[in-house]
């Protein structure tokens, strides 16, 4: 994967142009900042982020549904175990 940091692409934009997805680095920090994914594929990535939306909702609902029937006593003690547990099992 070619790589760019922030100052080449202020400097020389089209650089950008030759390529499909850039790791763009802080080369002073040595972290990387982002990616630049080009346009056309843009409705695979909303496909993506809508996908993974839908998964963080059904948890929510799935672990909010069986909280009702919970002891709350136990759910303190077992510090996140059950929603963990409830989430890892109906996983779409």
């Amino acid at each position: 994967m070619q790589q760019l940091s922030i100052s080449d692409i202020q400097r020389n934009l089209h650089k950008l142009d030759n390529f499909d997805i850039v790791e763009i680095i802080d080369k002073k920090r040595n972290q990387v900042k982002g990616y630049f994914i080009d346009n056309k594929y843009a409705y695979f990535i909303q496909e993506l982020i809508n996908s993974q939306a839908k998964r963080e909702e059904d948890a929510e609902n799935i672990a909010g549904s069986l909280n009702k029937y919970a002891n709350p006593s136990l759910i303190e003690n077992e510090n996140r175990g059950w929603k963990e547990h409830i989430e890892e099992k109906y996983r779409v």
